[in-house]
């Protein structure tokens, strides 16, 4: 009877899990395949397909984005849309339900925001490239738990859930700067409509309406009014899943909407979006010859040291406060070095990060800056967080 009630339980979070790390090494080759186009004989024919514009509907009543947009806005939107699923199946009936058990991911991750964003700050303090202090301030969850599941048994589930608590609050938190401090100027009129759709929306929540698609039009509503807004539309993906019916408890959640979506939409976001996304934006012409001044920019320095330095002395550091004033304690069966094995693979920040680097800098040299940087903290964050994990003697579990 104890296994039944704890597989209900952790069969939702396994799934996530098992998608999470596949879908790293997946986003891995295409980056891979990105950098190799870039530097090949078809960068023009790759260039000229993402600035290629399409157009859905007619006439006055039409929208019409280059495929980068489309991406970046559209199928991202979808990404965040899973992504507010999973911080509400979490608040409801997951990790963060427990204030005891949330304290310690949440508190991490605030300090693993922070400090990062500093870090870039003072690197690039007065200069045109301060916007870009929320590029080192995310966690890119698939590629951080596809390295711990290379690790095996070296790493207790007690770290992975800690890991997926920490990236999904990152997550959030990421989705608050994005729409708070990376907006264009605001049409009022578009927000105003899109917040009706939102409580809207809501309410069909509290009067628990059934119909997936009622959800699902007042998305596709939601994120349009989003997107003339000057908000950034993928913010309508969130606040789209947090709208969505979980139920109270994981009976209620197995027939839930928000259930039935999520294990529709996560492997589409895993394994189609993130690789279109990884594809469209991990093109960077490399210059062998300019590499070592590119790497000593200050928008290069502020994003490798806030990811692979900030990430880990925030996570850490904060979590070693809570744990030695009591405030908070270790998960079980995880010990310090584990603790500080996880917070170096915070240091991972690809989707999100090359995410926010598009919203930073209109120029392309500075990005491709910001981009390279973030591939190098990455690389560098993986290794060492690899490293930490073999040579931690595996736990028995009791």
């Amino acid at each position: 009877m104890k296994n039944k009630v704890h597989n209900k339980i952790f069969n939702p979070f396994l799934y996530f899990f098992k998608n999470e790390y596949a879908s790293g090494v997946v986003l891995l080759i295409c980056a891979i395949i990105a950098i190799i186009i870039a530097n090949s004989s078809l960068a023009t024919t790759y260039e000229n397909i993402l600035h290629t514009n399409i157009t859905i509907g007619y006439k006055e009543v039409s929208l019409s984005m280059s495929v980068l947009h489309w991406i970046n806005d559209g199928l991202m939107a979808i990404f965040f849309f899973v992504v507010g699923m999973e911080i509400k199946r979490e608040l409801v009936i997951g990790e963060l339900k427990s204030f005891k058990k949330t304290i310690l991911p949440v508190s991490a991750a605030i300090g693993g925001m922070i400090v990062p964003a500093i870090i870039y700050a003072l690197f690039n303090y007065n200069e045109p490239t301060i916007t870009g202090w929320g590029i080192p301030m995310a966690t890119d969850i698939a590629f951080a738990l596809g390295i711990l599941s290379l690790v095996g048994k070296k790493a207790p589930k007690g770290i992975v859930i800690f890991l997926t608590a920490l990236a999904i609050v990152d997550d959030l938190g990421a989705i608050i700067v994005i729409a708070m401090f990376y907006t264009s100027q605001i049409s009022w009129g578009a927000l105003i409509l899109g917040l009706v759709i939102f409580i809207a929306l809501i309410l069909a929540n509290r009067f628990k309406v059934k119909s997936t698609a009622v959800f699902i039009i007042g998305g596709i509503l939601l994120w349009f009014c989003v997107l003339k807004s000057g908000i950034h539309a993928t913010i309508a993906g969130v606040l789209l899943g947090m709208t969505l019916p979980v139920g109270k408890n994981i009976d209620e959640f197995k027939t839930s909407i928000l259930h039935r979506l999520e294990h529709t939409l996560v492997p589409w976001s895993s394994f189609v979006i993130m690789p279109i996304f990884a594809l469209a934006n991990s093109g960077i012409d490399i210059d062998i010859n300019s590499f070592s001044t590119i790497i000593l920019t200050p928008v290069s320095l502020g994003i490798i040291f806030g990811l692979f330095i900030g990430k880990q002395v925030g996570i850490f550091g904060v979590s070693y406060i809570l744990v030695k004033l009591k405030i908070a304690k270790l998960p079980s069966q995880v010990t310090k070095m584990h603790l500080y094995g996880a917070s170096v693979l915070g240091g991972i920040g690809f989707t999100m990060s090359l995410f926010v680097s598009s919203l930073s800098f209109a120029d392309k040299t500075v990005l491709s800056t910001a981009k390279i940087s973030i591939m190098i903290a990455s690389i560098l964050a993986a290794i060492l967080g690899m490293i930490i994990f073999k040579f931690i003697k595996p736990q028995i579990e009791k």
